[in-house]
């Protein structure tokens, strides 16, 4: 009897994070479909790869339906996920394919908790949104970070980005999160919606980078992700103001992606407690690939034994034990890690 590899599709592939995953994927000798709304690319990068390819799209129910009926895992690289998520992830729950995602968006993130934890745990669909560069890397740093603590006042995540090159999907993300009035963040523990106004603030980073000025709050999702898992009173995101200061940042829709791989980042946790506290940084170069490898990472655990014992929604950081899955990030290279 011949046993064939669980198929894991992946949705967007024909954009600069889908094939970073397809790449990963086949290195290791995994089954995939490449899928998403532009067949002639999709024919061609199958073509190129020795692949298939499943044209989905998302005002198709049927056919998306049909592709995670197909797959054992489902892993979504087209953003923005405010349009494209729900009809992905959907799909998912019903079909009981487990879904993960590369949303930066936190309303999307609640909409996926909110909205297909019944029928995911129904369906036995383990759902890991926001498991990418921006969220989930913070989410497992900060579980790693705070690993055994209690009656914690504040985490902080701070990320330190230079040499970023937006792609469209990126782009245009951005675009609507910096335009959002309606932003979801976690004080005084409980989640709040509404407008807050940013500001600038100072990260103390751990040489060499050192202080830096930032902009806070950053919608990230870890304000969504971060309290499930972490008995914190607030959590707060930023990002290193010189971030978008760069040249080329908001034009670079056209890189390639050699270019697109000179990144350098470093994400740092500081959690709070009482008079003590705990830090831990990732450090790394090419934050696209990280964020690629951090979702192929999880999906090989999904379909190799290393499963949540339980389904439905879950955080990054609630799927997998936090330090061990980034240590087995940090051998492949994605960042070096210090706690």
């Amino acid at each position: 009897m011949v046993m064939t590899a669980p198929l894991i599709a992946i949705y967007g592939a024909t954009g600069h994070t889908g094939r970073l995953v397809a790449a990963e994927l086949l290195s290791r000798g995994q089954d995939i479909v490449l899928a998403g709304r532009n067949d002639a690319a999709l024919r061609a990068m199958a073509d190129e790869l020795g692949s298939r390819a499943f044209l989905a799209p998302l005002d198709d129910p049927a056919s998306l339906r049909e592709l995670a009926e197909s797959a054992a895992v489902l892993i979504h690289c087209a953003g923005p996920f405010s349009i494209t998520g729900a009809p992905v992830a959907s799909a998912a729950a019903e079909a009981g394919c487990h879904y993960i995602d590369h949303a930066v968006e936190p309303h999307h993130v609640k909409h996926v908790f909110e909205t297909f934890q019944a029928p995911a745990q129904r369906t036995g669909a383990i759902m890991i949104p926001a498991l990418s560069f921006y969220g989930g890397l913070g989410d497992l740093l900060t579980a790693a970070v705070t690993e055994g603590m209690t009656g914690i006042d504040r985490v902080t995540i701070a990320y330190a980005v230079t040499g970023w090159r937006l792609t469209t999907g990126a782009l245009n993300t951005a675009r609507q999160l910096f335009a959002e009035t309606e932003r979801i963040t976690f004080a005084g523990g409980a989640l709040h919606v509404g407008y807050v106004e940013p500001r600038n603030t100072v990260f103390p980073f751990p040489p060499p980078l050192g202080p830096r000025t930032m902009i806070t709050p950053i919608p990230f999702p870890e304000s969504v992700t971060v309290p499930r898992h972490v008995p914190t009173r607030q959590v707060e995101t930023m990002l290193t103001a010189r971030t978008f200061e760069e040249e080329r940042v908001f034009d670079s829709e056209d890189a390639d992606a050699e270019a697109r791989a000179q990144t350098d980042f470093t994400i740092a946790v500081q959690a709070i407690a009482g008079h003590g506290g705990r830090a831990g940084q990732l450090i790394g170069h090419d934050l696209w690939r990280a964020g690629a490898l951090a979702s192929v990472e999880a999906a090989v655990r999904l379909i190799g034994g290393a499963a949540p014992a339980k389904s439905g929604v879950l955080s990054p950081g609630e799927a997998f034990p936090a330090e061990p899955f980034l240590r087995a990030l940090e051998r492949l290279g994605a960042f070096t890690i210090t706690l």
